[in-house]
């Protein structure tokens, strides 16, 4: 497998800390400058990385709200509109890429696009996009991803709804495209989504199989799954980002605010940090509680010439003695001098014994 990649200036992979991707899109709002001030908060909360999506109403659908163009689902959070109706509103303008990928050059983030179709995939190489995404939906779409793979850019590819045939066509239609550098993200397409349908022990496995690096692409509430996700071996984590979860627009209800993402960069990495290797010896910065072990100390005086019995030693802090599996073989030894009362007790005291 493959241990790392570069988008941009960053290195992603197995040995480097997670991969934080903040994804905008509809929390915009239809305001070019509340995207900016999603950008700036972003990259205050110490994110590596601003996507957005690129595609309008037309390109992604078509303009009718009959039979499956209208969303009837009394449990969408989009129940009422139609899809033209909703990836209008949720749709970033064009015209705004060049501005937001200005910001984000100036601000030191990546600032990358998941294409719809292959139109926009001709105008993010006019804006020189350093990576790609492949949406879950669009897994399926395997011109796309031959398109976007062409490329020769890095591409992240989410895997919600997916089969492990439908993963492995995707890949292979992106490898022998051209791509060389793949992520895979473990994503479940409910919004929001259940912890419990996200199946993360998947992780290893979806590794394994493609021989990629993976990461997770999260529509849950709050950090945990993110944080388990690294533990499992993801090297990249994207989850959707507003300024407040109660601005009411698309994808508001399920995206993390700053304070939140801030603390999914910092909780992120200790996680990536914690994993460490396997390890069973004292570390160096265990020396001083290593020291407090308990050990065998004497609890009585004694003289030159007495009798070692068990009420004479105790097992306590801290570890200057023997060891308290010694106990049963010096018990009825003959110390060899005067013992004093708290004397860690050592082979020395017995000395001159045959």
């Amino acid at each position: 497998m493959r241990q790392e990649i570069s988008i941009g200036k960053h290195r992603i992979g197995v040995n480097q800390p997670p991969f934080i991707i903040a994804e905008i899109s509809g929390n915009h709002h239809q305001s070019l400058d509340e995207a900016l001030k999603l950008v700036q908060a972003a990259k205050d909360a110490g994110v590596h990385a601003i996507k957005i999506q690129t595609y309008t109403p037309d390109t992604i659908t078509l303009n009718r709200r009959d039979n499956e163009f209208f969303i009837a689902d009394e449990k969408s959070l989009w129940k009422g509109k139609s899809l033209y109706e909703l990836y209008q509103e949720a749709h970033l303008p064009w015209e705004w890429h060049r501005p937001i990928f200005e910001l984000c050059k100036k601000l030191g983030l990546i600032c990358f696009s998941t294409p719809f179709d292959e139109t926009a995939v001709d105008f993010l190489e006019e804006l020189e996009v350093s990576c790609y995404k492949i949406a879950s939906l669009e897994i399926v779409d395997i011109p796309l991803i031959r398109k976007v793979a062409a490329t020769g850019k890095p591409l992240i590819i989410s895997t919600g709804t997916s089969t492990l045939t439908e993963i492995g066509e995707a890949v292979k239609a992106a490898q022998e495209s051209g791509c060389q550098e793949l992520i895979l993200l473990k994503c479940t397409s409910a919004y929001p989504a259940s912890p419990a349908d996200a199946n993360l022990k998947t992780l290893p496995h979806l590794s394994a199989c493609f021989g990629t690096l993976v990461g997770l692409s999260d529509h849950t509430l709050g950090i945990g799954v993110a944080l388990a996700a690294v533990a499992l071996g993801a090297c990249v984590v994207e989850k959707h980002f507003t300024l407040s979860r109660d601005s009411g627009g698309v994808d508001d209800a399920f995206s993390l605010e700053p304070h939140e993402f801030k603390s999914l960069v910092v909780e992120s990495e200790r996680a990536w940090q914690a994993l460490g290797s396997i390890q069973y010896a004292p570390l160096k910065t265990e020396a001083v509680s290593f020291s407090h072990r308990p050990s065998l100390y004497f609890d009585s005086d004694l003289a030159k010439g007495e009798i070692v019995c068990a009420k004479h030693v105790r097992s306590v802090r801290p570890g200057n003695g023997l060891p308290p599996k010694e106990l049963e073989n010096i018990i009825g030894l003959t110390v060899a001098k005067d013992v004093k009362r708290g004397t860690p007790v050592s082979w020395d005291v017995f000395k001159n014994q045959t």
